[in-house]
């Protein structure tokens, strides 16, 4: 009998929030899926932190060419202000959190040492570091590793088949669209999601809220972040030196 594989797929986000990364972690392989379009108002290019005035938004300005399609891997990140307000906000927000140090040591050369052009490797950078700091060792890979077929269930279900997967881990939204005869016809059985149930970690300021970038779970609570999710383990964080 051949090994089973858990593989999941979606469209990269800027710094997403701990369910992202707990949908990494549950699976063998996880698949940026940035050949799709690119949507305006949507997490791809913007996140949210927590301040004493509530939630703000961090979004990452992009070129969109008005109604022309336009996928998210070759969406152009506008200029490179944004880079330098963003960690001046992460900054001023976090600087009294327990790990800032540390945290800090992970994101500021993101943020104040390198360019970036394109807003998908943006995204894959941040995400494949804060996994390598919760312990996350799922292999990261892009959706143009792959041939894509028409359809949109039969896309992801020959992806799945391409990786060599035995079962497909979707999130709950695509339960609207998803057609899960598609993915047994291949041998894949599809498993979704559960996000509810998440603990409270110590937040600042009053009121709790989990709906925010995982920079908040990890600036409040460091290395002990992966107690507050679900699929990542406990482990040691890795230091700026192992990235």
């Amino acid at each position: 009998m051949a090994d089973k594989k858990r593989v999941a797929i979606l469209q990269s986000n800027y710094i997403p929030w701990k369910g992202y990364f707990d949908l990494i972690a549950g699976v063998d392989e996880f698949i940026l899926y940035d050949d799709m379009q690119y949507t305006r108002r949507d997490w791809r290019n913007r996140n949210q932190i927590k301040t004493p005035q509530g939630l703000t938004w961090l979004t990452v300005p992009v070129q969109v060419k008005g109604k022309y399609h336009q996928s998210i891997r070759d969406t152009r990140i506008n200029g490179d202000e944004w880079a330098q307000t963003h960690w001046k906000s992460i900054t001023q927000n976090y600087r009294k959190t327990a790990h800032f140090g540390s945290v800090s040591d992970l994101l500021e050369p993101i943020y104040c040492q390198q360019k970036h052009t394109h807003l998908s490797s943006l995204n894959r950078l941040l995400i494949e570091r804060v996994s390598v700091y919760l312990g996350i060792k799922t292999k990261i890979s892009d959706s143009c590793d792959y041939q894509l077929s028409a359809g949109k269930s039969e896309r992801l279900a020959d992806l799945c088949v391409q990786a060599g997967a035995t079962e497909y881990l979707s999130g709950p939204s695509a339960k609207s669209y998803l057609d899960e005869q598609v993915f047994r016809e291949r041998g894949i059985s599809v498993t979704w999601f559960d996000y509810a149930g998440y603990p409270e970690y110590p937040q600042q300021w009053q009121g709790f809220t989990h709906a925010v970038s995982i920079i908040d779970l990890l600036f409040n609570c460091g290395p002990d972040a992966p107690l507050f999710m679900k699929y990542a383990r406990p482990a040691k964080a890795a230091t700026i030196d192992s990235l």
